[in-house]
């Protein structure tokens, strides 16, 4: 039942850390049955205000008021917030891969039968309604671990509609999902705001907000800059543009999404050659993940590996790399025309190699350790007298990188795990550069980084062409590509299927040889 005032109102938030300001006054409203998007750069405090507002910061540690459902509220933790009707689904999911659907359901909140034992007749029966009602046909007795990413994310607001949630917080829902699961989460928060469910969603992807949004609240450095109506009508469309939010969001138009490219003025050699690489699936041995590849990269090039997911892209990446993935097969590597030896991570890096993977938090960083230390894994050696690392030396050297790349963190000495994912990012490219590599393979180098982060970290890979480095830039964002890259390689079912040169290259040109058979 819809209230006629706000479901929730937060008013002159205010949070710190050491060191740091992290919330400054900053406001918020959501109206019943509204989805309310949050925007902002990397580091503006979106995750911050949702922490405050799940209990995860708990009532004492900020200052500000909260109200929800017209009351005032303050919560010791999530369990606190839960109870009141609020839940957050985290952009790293919170369920336990080998428990079943329904026992990730109600974990915590048990459906009981007395004397402390589980009802599991009522657990499967109330599991099995969720999962209709957020469109899952799964048997509640599969395990998590069975389901991809998408229908694990539905699993987490049949978590959530378990607890008779009110207010829903989604923290970068679709970052990890493909067009096809993004699209039906976003059709079950639409079903939701129906229902009178109201919903927080931050995300980077503008496109998605103009789709579903009532309303948008934009941060920066931690304070509200404003709140705008996506559209006039909720059945309207929507009036918002993309280059709008984004003025908000860094204070500035960017009539360039894109530097402009810095063209590299020596000889343009080959810098990397793959011929005829095949790989075979590590547990499906007759599966070819990569076949028959072949590919070069000239220096000062900046060139993009396009194809949809499962086509291949990091899985050649990860086995060029030091075969760190899958069952290598044949074929050669070689750089500045010289073959080489690539069979472990060491030797990669020794041949001139480097990788910045994909997923930065499980294989680019240590995130419980330093930026300084974070930044000098690759090139230890450089850094190393008598066998032991200089400590003043790495620190020196990662306060330069920083400096240069605009590294948001009072000191190096900043733990990696407490910066935003854009910091994150740029901390995985300083690493690598440090390294001096003559090839860097960049694996969807600015997935969950908001634009205003994006534009920095493109720059540092034009300067880096301009260098004379040879760059792979593998990217499920077409327009990033586009605006990069030099030529693009297109990918389908583990094969290379085009090679598009950059005045020829369309969306629509690429997607088409993207979805190219085998055949």
């Amino acid at each position: 039942m819809r209230q006629d005032g706000p479901v929730l109102e937060m008013r002159g938030i205010t949070k710190t850390f050491p060191g740091v300001t992290a919330l400054s006054e900053v406001n918020l409203t959501v109206r019943p049955g509204e989805i309310h998007a949050v925007c902002g750069e990397n580091g503006a405090g979106k995750s911050t205000l949702m922490k405050v507002l799940s209990g995860v910061h708990p009532h004492g540690s900020y200052q500000g008021r909260i109200s929800f459902r017209g009351e005032q509220v303050g919560f010791k933790d999530v369990r606190a917030s839960e109870q009141c009707g609020i839940v957050i689904i985290h952009q790293e999911l919170a369920l336990v891969p080998f428990l079943s659907i329904a026992e990730n359901i109600f974990l915590g909140n048990e459906q009981r039968a007395g004397r402390g034992f589980v009802d599991w007749g009522a657990t499967m029966r109330q599991a099995a309604g969720l999962l209709r009602r957020v469109g899952l046909r799964e048997n509640p007795q599969t395990p998590v671990a069975d389901l991809g990413v998408g229908k694990q994310q539905l699993v987490e607001i049949a978590k959530a509609l378990s607890k008779e949630v009110e207010l829903l917080i989604l923290d970068e829902p679709t970052a990890a999902l493909n067009d096809e699961d993004s699209a039906t989460l976003l059709a079950l928060i639409r079903e939701l705001r129906e229902q009178g469910i109201a919903s927080i969603v931050i995300s980077h992807k503008l496109a998605e907000i103009r789709r579903i949004a009532d309303s948008v609240t934009i941060l920066r450095d931690g304070r509200t800059i404003e709140t705008l109506p996506v559209r006039a009508h909720p059945d309207d469309a929507p009036e918002l543009s993309e280059d709008r939010i984004i003025r908000g969001m860094v204070g500035r138009d960017l009539d360039h999404r894109f530097p402009e490219r810095t063209r590299y003025g020596g000889e343009h050699s080959t810098a990397l050659e793959v011929s005829g690489w095949t790989v075979r699936h590590p547990v499906d041995q007759q599966r070819k993940v990569v076949d028959d590849v072949s590919l070069t990269v000239r220096r000062g090039e900046i060139v993009g590996l396009a194809g949809l997911m499962g086509a291949g892209r990091t899985e050649l990446a990860m086995s060029v790399f030091g075969r760190s993935y899958g069952r290598y097969e044949s074929g050669t590597v070689r750089i500045d025309g010289r073959e080489v030896r690539t069979r472990t991570v060491p030797a990669a890096i020794g041949a001139g190699l480097a990788y910045v993977t994909e997923d930065r938090k499980q294989y680019g960083l240590n995130l419980i350790d330093t930026i300084n230390r974070n930044i000098s894994l690759a090139s230890l050696s450089g850094l190393a007298r008598h066998g032991v690392v200089d400590e003043h030396r790495e620190s020196s050297v990662a306060e330069r990188y920083r400096t240069s790349m605009n590294i948001k963190a009072p000191t190096v000495h900043e733990q990696v795990g407490r910066l935003s994912g854009g910091n994150q990012q740029k901390v995985v490219l300083g690493k690598w550069i440090h390294a001096d590599p003559e090839v860097l393979i960049l694996d969807e180098p600015t997935r969950g980084i908001d634009v205003g982060a994006k534009y920095e970290i493109y720059t540092v890979i034009d300067e880096l062409a301009a260098q004379g480095k040879a760059v792979l830039f593998i990217s499920s964002e077409l327009p990033e590509l586009l605006g990069m890259c030099d030529r693009v390689y297109t990918m389908a079912e583990g094969r290379l299927t085009a090679e598009v040169a950059r005045a020829d290259a369309t969306q629509e040109v690429l997607m088409r040889h993207m979805t190219r058979n085998r055949s």
